[in-house]
């Protein structure tokens, strides 16, 4: 058998054994919410749509949890009244591998062509091991939305921003309009001066959202005055899915949680990001701005269920992609090793064994040790030195950078997250 053929059948055998290993996995460790969130959605659409009730008077039966989007993410989701429940299931788990296997490509596939690994070997070890990721398998088991919205900033932010499409910031403006904590996306790109990406953007999110109010002027009246404000409805500030420094404030004294020491840790976390923000701008590293802005969107909602933890998904692959490029060593070690321990915290349901007493110091720390890797994430994610047009290499003063002696693969191109960048 010649080399080549031996080597293709060790990669196949290593992916079935690797996906038999999470599905071993995912068979004691996932737990199944049964398509809560996504009953939720359909519920409140047949509700509205069939049994002519309003659509944010709806409760699921027995809970408190409701529709809590805002109207355009109801028209977004209209047609899943007119599917059988089954085939909504199907919809909702197809767009997640759908949008999850892209984003993994864009991040992953740079890897691989820099290291030299079969390209489609690496995404297939990846998509295995985002299966065993809890956020990710909690958003396919609630029937989330949270990839579908990832994956449109990322359109943004990895494809059209990089190449000046004048279309950027149309993804992040839906984004924000179905979902509005994306609408820190918004804030990214002001903060790092691309005004038109801004305000195409700002148009997007607006105009649909006009548009949802023309269409349905009933259910756009109560969000945004009533259901928008009504906090009750999405739960318990200090339930331990809450992995935001809301949830930490609110678990230090959950009857009187204090929103002046909640305000003071989110202004620093934000001082933080605008500056690391801007710094991986001004290298060019977008990608490295989508890992930080989903970081520090995650720490400073208000509610940021285990689910939501997708955004972090990118500043993992990044973490893994600069170990790669750094010189063999000693930074290429931490930086290997500080992308498995944080993703083995996030796929071993860590936080759960603080859920019914988060009290004491073990308590303090277990049950926010999410909180403790988005900060981690945020403040020491690296940023990369990319090559000026000049060929010469574009500094970012104060900031940890990355030297990457081996960013060339055998062609002489530099990969910009997929996009080719030839050296002058």
């Amino acid at each position: 058998m010649a080399q080549g053929a031996k080597r293709t059948t060790a990669q196949v055998v290593g992916v079935v054994v690797l996906a038999a290993a999470v599905t071993a996995f995912l068979a004691v460790a996932a737990v199944r919410h049964g398509f809560f969130d996504l009953k939720v959605y359909y519920g409140a659409l047949t509700w509205w749509v069939h049994d002519g009730g309003e659509i944010y008077d709806y409760l699921k039966p027995n809970t408190q949890y409701g529709f809590t989007y805002p109207p355009f993410a109801a028209l977004v989701m209209l047609p899943m009244a007119y599917l059988p429940w089954t085939a909504a299931i199907v919809v909702s788990v197809l767009a997640s591998v759908v949008t999850t296997t892209v984003l993994i490509w864009w991040l992953v596939d740079p890897i691989a062509r820099r290291a030299g690994w079969t390209r489609w070997f690496a995404l297939a070890v990846a998509l295995c091991l985002a299966a065993a990721f809890e956020p990710m398998r909690e958003t396919v088991n609630f029937g989330q939305v949270n990839t579908l919205l990832l994956f449109l900033v990322a359109v943004d932010l990895l494809r059209l921003l990089p190449t000046g499409n004048r279309w950027a910031g149309v993804g992040i403006g839906l984004a924000a309009a179905i979902k509005l904590t994306p609408g820190v996306f918004i804030v990214y790109l002001l903060v790092t001066g691309r005004w038109r990406a801004a305000l195409t953007a700002s148009g997007t999110a607006a105009g649909v959202s006009l548009l949802a109010g023309a269409l349905f002027p009933d259910a756009s009246r109560e969000f945004w005055t009533e259901s928008l404000w009504n906090t009750g409805r999405v739960g318990e500030l200090a339930f331990v899915s809450n992995q935001s420094l809301r949830g930490v404030v609110a678990r230090l004294d959950p009857q009187h949680p204090s929103t002046v020491l909640w305000l003071l840790l989110a202004l620093g976390t934000l001082a933080l990001w605008a500056w690391r923000s801007r710094a991986a701008v001004a290298v060019g590293d977008e990608a490295t701005g989508l890992a930080l802005t989903g970081a520090v969107m995650c720490l400073v909602s208000p509610v940021t269920w285990v689910h939501h933890l997708v955004w972090l998904l990118p500043a993992l692959i990044l973490l893994v992609d600069n170990a790669m490029a750094a010189p063999a060593g000693r930074r290429r070690r931490v930086l290997l090793v500080a992308a498995i321990i944080g993703y083995a915290l996030l796929i071993s349901r860590t936080v759960w064994f603080w859920e019914k007493d988060f009290t004491g110091l073990d308590g303090f720390v277990g049950s926010n040790a999410y909180v403790w890797i988005s900060l981690a994430l945020l403040a020491f994610l690296p940023i990369r030195r990319w090559l000026a047009p000049d060929g010469s290499a574009v500094e970012a003063s104060g900031v940890p950078q990355l030297d990457q002696p081996d960013r060339r693969d055998p062609a002489g191109q530099r990969h910009l997250v997929g996009r080719p960048l030839t050296v002058r």
